[in-house]
């Protein structure tokens, strides 16, 4: 038996149901999946630009502070030591990759298993229809349909009516966005519900069932 989720209107009343491919949104939730998966998308959006310097790499310090002997202090032959104020670091962060090699059959895996979740528990929708590109019909479309906290849209780029979908939602604080090729498995998580428009979930439908079918 498919899961289905509601389909809604503009004003954000429901206007039916859509059946939701089993391939996409059904089967078991592998949670280990989700989780080596969402800590290498986290990994990868870590830069890794942090970087000091050595004390060969700090400008100054190339004269003895004081001679060697009878001042009665320490001997030092550098102002930039490591254990000055100002100098070098000893064994300091110098730039690095985070990156996890994880592969596409388990990104896949993930994904599914991300929607799945939300669509057992009623949090997947289908806008079908938006032409009112105003921020306030936005939020009055998601005080309509009950949909509260944060919230992925998901959208075609060749569908004429996601630039009216982007234009309305995007100021909003509590909604993100995604590509339907390009949906993270983290952006899906984080979200309380996912809202496809039904361009996007049609082309997402199809290219896995001709991915299926090669």
């Amino acid at each position: 038996m498919s899961l289905k989720a509601k389909v809604l209107k503009a004003s954000g009343s429901s206007s039916g149901s859509y059946d939701l491919p089993d391939d996409l949104f059904g089967g078991d939730i592998n949670v280990p999946v989700m989780h080596q998966v969402v800590t290498a998308q986290l990994a990868e959006a870590r830069s890794g630009t942090a970087s000091t310097k050595t004390r060969s790499e700090v400008r100054g310090g190339g004269t003895k502070p004081w001679r060697q002997k009878g001042t009665g202090r320490a001997r030092h032959g550098s102002i930039r030591s490591p254990i000055w104020v100002g100098g070098g670091v000893t064994f300091g962060p110098n730039g690095r990759k985070y990156t996890k090699r994880v592969n596409k059959k388990m990104r896949k895996s993930a994904l599914r298993s991300a929607l799945a979740d939300k669509a057992e528990n009623g949090r997947v929708w289908v806008l079908d229809g938006f032409d009112e590109p105003r921020t306030k019909a936005a939020a009055e479309f998601l005080q309509t349909a009950d949909i509260t906290g944060r919230t992925l849209v998901v959208l075609d780029p060749d569908d004429e009516g996601a630039v009216t979908v982007d234009r309305a939602f995007r100021n909003l604080d509590s909604v993100a966005f995604a590509l339907y090729g390009a949906i993270a498995t983290y952006d899906v998580l984080v979200a309380d519900d996912v809202i496809f428009t039904r361009s996007a979930l049609d082309r997402l439908s199809s290219s896995k069932t001709e991915e299926a079918s090669s």
